[in-house]
């Protein structure tokens, strides 16, 4: 098993266990059992899955092994992180040196946090350059061996640039994913196959990461009358959910699958909460608040799913706001 696979396990073992208690199959929920061993594959519904850690994730066949094909799979693994995380770290475009200068001249801690975006965003720039140019040299007939000083280069813009990464934020301005940066580099240093199988990991552990969401925001609202009818709206948001963060834009299923996932998160959006007739100003505050911590989880699913990475710090900072509007509502 690819090194990828136990990267956020290592990182935040509580959440995954708790994800793990979470789980639901996806694909028209098959049941999970014991005997299926993670790779296997199978046909569902007339299209190809494959099953790691408790979900049947979509199967995709990986790209043919070339640096050709290596290129087109970091340019978009480099846009998807661009489009992912803070806006401006890709303000300095090809200027490294002047992203590298200005980081290292900044003392203020919230600054050189932004500048350290910045340089990383030069840095993938740099080192997506320096592929190209050996893509384009093998194309002439030029061999480039893994020792030559460009591959080098390559692969320490892009080191430095995952490193660097921990300080970058999601465009939401929660957490940095520092996984989803991680992506380009492992593009890089393994095999285009081992890259797959990495992604397919992943996906079962977004997915995790969305049902346990899901379960938390069932726990916290379900069961009161102010609330009726909001679980199945939860897991009907999850469900398309699971079915985006899996299904590549270039499949023709994302037609059906994205309006669905839009749908679905607009509707959850919608909900309106009745209060009791005789509810006191606390409740009604109560209330209220439930009402933004509904579409702050809704937020979150969407994140996840859409960033295809779990969010852990996210996760566990929501999971205490719902435990303590749990406690906010019972006094009602």
């Amino acid at each position: 098993m690819s090194d990828s696979y136990n990267f956020g396990r290592q990182q935040q073992p509580a959440l995954y266990m708790a994800i793990a208690t979470a789980r639901t199959v996806s694909v028209k929920p098959q049941p999970a059992v014991a005997t299926i061993g993670n790779g296997t594959r199978k046909e569902i519904d007339g299209k190809e899955f494959i099953f790691y850690d408790g979900y049947w994730v979509r199967y995709y066949q990986p790209l043919e092994e070339s640096l050709a094909s290596r290129k087109s799979l970091i340019d978009h693994l480099t846009r998807r992180t661009f489009h992912h995380t803070e806006p401006g770290i890709n303000t300095p475009g090809h200027r490294l040196d002047e992203a590298r200068s200005a980081y290292e001249a900044a003392t203020d801690p919230a600054l050189k946090r932004v500048n350290a975006a910045m340089l990383a965003g030069a840095l993938f720039n740099r080192a997506t350059d320096i592929f190209t140019a050996i893509v384009e040299l093998e194309e002439k007939g030029v061999k480039i061996s893994r020792q030559n000083e460009l591959m080098k280069d390559c692969g320490r813009y892009f080191k430095e640039a995952l490193e660097l990464g921990k300080q970058v934020k999601h465009h939401s301005g929660e957490e940095g994913i520092d996984e989803l940066w991680g992506e380009p580099f492992r593009a890089f240093t393994i095999p285009i196959n081992a890259y797959y199988e990495s992604r397919f990991i992943k996906v079962s552990q977004t997915m995790g990461n969305i049902d346990l969401l899901a379960k938390v925001m069932t726990d916290t609202f379900g069961g009161r009358s102010e609330f009726d009818g909001i679980d199945d709206l939860v897991n009907a948001y999850a469900d398309a959910a699971r079915h985006e963060c899996e299904t590549m834009k270039s499949d023709r299923d994302i037609f059906d699958i994205w309006p669905k996932f839009i749908a679905a998160g607009e509707q959850l959006g919608q909900f309106q909460m009745v209060a009791e007739a005789d509810c006191t100003p606390e409740c009604a505050f109560a209330i209220e608040h439930a009402r933004q911590t509904l579409v702050v989880g809704r937020n979150l699913i969407n994140w996840v799913a859409r960033a295809r990475v779990p969010m852990p710090l996210s996760t566990r900072q929501y999971m205490k706001r719902c435990e303590e509007l749990k406690q906010q509502m019972a006094r009602c």
